[in-house]
């Protein structure tokens, strides 16, 4: 069963050049994301690229690793989270003031009977860790914002 897409968007008034330069430097993922602590790239950026990452959420600490899904430079950002299925996004696209930045989270198959089965006992259930989650990407990109607009 697929999960609810997950979406936050935001203007920022700063080229894309700027932003993408930002976003794509999944080292900073820790600076930007509430509970992602460490994303450390296996190697240059591209499809096929894997990563090697640590999550906290109060006093839980788990670890993953993705794959760089899609990578288009100044424009897209993709990357899907093994242990659970998810595929991240980030999109930039110029607007007249800047850059309009959208981070979405698809499950299209749904996420992965463990990752259901530890969401629902350690933090919360789904729907609301679902919404903690859309409250992470907002906090997200208002700090990626001021970076950028810095």
């Amino acid at each position: 069963m697929a999960a609810p897409i997950l979406q936050a968007e935001i203007d920022i008034n700063a080229p894309v050049s700027k932003v993408w330069e930002l976003v794509a430097d999944l080292k900073k993922m820790s600076q930007w994301s509430p509970q992602c602590r460490v994303m450390k790239p296996l190697g240059t950026l591209r499809p096929g690229t894997r990563t090697i990452n640590l999550n906290r959420r109060g006093p839980l600490f788990w670890p993953t690793t993705c794959r760089i899904t899609e990578f288009v430079p100044e424009q897209k950002l993709g990357f899907r989270v093994n242990e659970n299925n998810t595929v991240w996004t980030y999109e930039l696209e110029p607007t007249e003031a800047g850059t309009r930045l959208v981070e979405t989270r698809h499950a299209e198959n749904g996420t992965s009977a463990v990752s259901n089965f530890l969401v629902g006992k350690f933090m919360g259930g789904v729907p609301s860790f679902e919404q903690e989650l859309i409250e992470g990407m907002n906090a997200s990109l208002q700090r990626i914002k001021a970076a950028a607009e810095k």
